[in-house]
């Protein structure tokens, strides 16, 4: 065995011992005959590793009522919703990677081959930041934008990549950049014969995720060099409040004929989707893309917050959706955690439910 599986195992006896025995780190010291500081250091890398899940038990009956006020109102086939109690954006987001990674290991422990279409962006890796290692070697995990940034460099969010590490399948990339630099270019690239292939085969997804990215100055694409602060004010100028695998969309979920947009090499999402398409986003400054894309239609899942779910029901009804704030005080259950596995249940074309959010679903 290397040294690096046999420090993963330490760390596996360490948790147990700490986290489900409920030993002291004095216990796991001896029992495990090393020091203290180094039975400390074990259990820290086993949550590193993400060897230790977290279940909340208990289930908020706010977030269930919100889950499933949305599945009906926007047509959804599941529905995550995660609690917010005045917590910060990273902490948002945290919870958001936590409540993904259950979803999407829904999917990825099946034991037959499945196809997974993915796009990019932070909040889908930083859920698959949290995925436990898998061995799945027979999914095939598909990238739907471009793998190559401006500057030549490879795309540092290609979750199909990323998902590819953790189970040990084979990751097709699409061989494009995210935004050509002209349209006949772009022409170019998706007439090649290996985009051509991937494009296919993103067609036999089993399921789509995918992540929904705000418009304006400072969002990903703009930090990230995909879009200059000129095709960021032109874009908002069309009306967009948002995109998907970098398609700008306005408020009604509708793509926006613009220039930039007429160069994104993205392979399209189907509206309505003809196979599970979940989404992943949340927080203040993802709120209105958000809505625009329930609206929208491209969507049969949503992964997303308490304050987003408020306000895309607001916006539902014609309300303004800075007037959908949550009650804290009716929310506070208790919660009880555990150092445990999710359970494994599948409900459903594509409608998964992870223990430790509010779930909903509609056949």
């Amino acid at each position: 065995m290397s040294r690096s599986n046999e420090k993963l195992d330490l760390a596996t006896r360490a948790a147990w011992l700490y986290y489900v025995a409920g030993n002291t780190q004095n216990e796991i010291a001896e029992k495990l005959q090393v020091s203290r500081p180094v039975a400390q250091r074990l259990v820290a890398f086993a949550v590193e590793k993400n060897l230790i899940r977290v279940r909340v038990d208990h289930q908020l009956a706010d977030c269930l009522a919100l889950a499933d006020q949305l599945t009906k109102r926007y047509g959804l086939a599941m529905c995550e919703v995660v609690p917010v109690d005045d917590d910060s954006v990273e902490e948002i987001d945290r919870k958001l990677a936590v409540a993904g990674a259950q979803v999407m290991e829904r999917y990825l422990t099946e034991e037959r081959p499945m196809v997974i279409a993915v796009s990019s962006g932070r909040t889908l890796k930083a859920a698959v930041d949290q995925i436990a290692q898998l061995e799945r070697p027979q999914h095939r995990l598909v990238s739907m934008v471009g793998a190559i940034a401006q500057d030549g460099s490879s795309n540092r969010y290609d979750v199909a990549l990323h998902i590819s590490e953790k189970t040990g399948g084979k990751h097709f990339l699409l061989p494009a950049p995210l935004i050509a630099d002209n349209e006949a270019e772009r022409a170019q690239w998706c007439n090649h014969r290996l985009y051509r292939i991937v494009e296919s085969l993103s067609g036999e997804a089993d399921v789509a995720f995918v992540g929904i990215g705000n418009m304006g100055l400072n969002c990903p694409l703009h930090e990230d060099g995909f879009l200059t602060s000129d095709e960021v004010r032109e874009l908002m100028q069309l009306g967009a409040i948002g995109e998907m695998l970098g398609l700008p969309i306005d408020a009604n979920g509708q793509r926006i004929d613009s220039p930039t947009g007429r160069r994104v090499t993205s392979i399209w999402l189907d509206s309505p989707p003809k196979r599970p398409t979940i989404g992943f986003a949340g927080g203040a400054r993802k709120r209105d893309a958000v809505i625009a894309t329930l609206r929208g239609g491209w969507l049969s899942g949503l992964v997303t917050d308490e304050a987003c779910a408020r306000a895309a029901l607001a916006a539902a009804e014609g309300a303004t959706p800075d007037a959908a704030q949550p009650s804290t005080g009716s929310r506070r259950g208790n919660r009880k955690a555990a150092a445990a596995a999710p359970s494994s249940r599948q409900d459903g074309a594509g409608g998964l439910a992870p223990p430790a959010v509010a779930r909903r679903r509609h056949g």
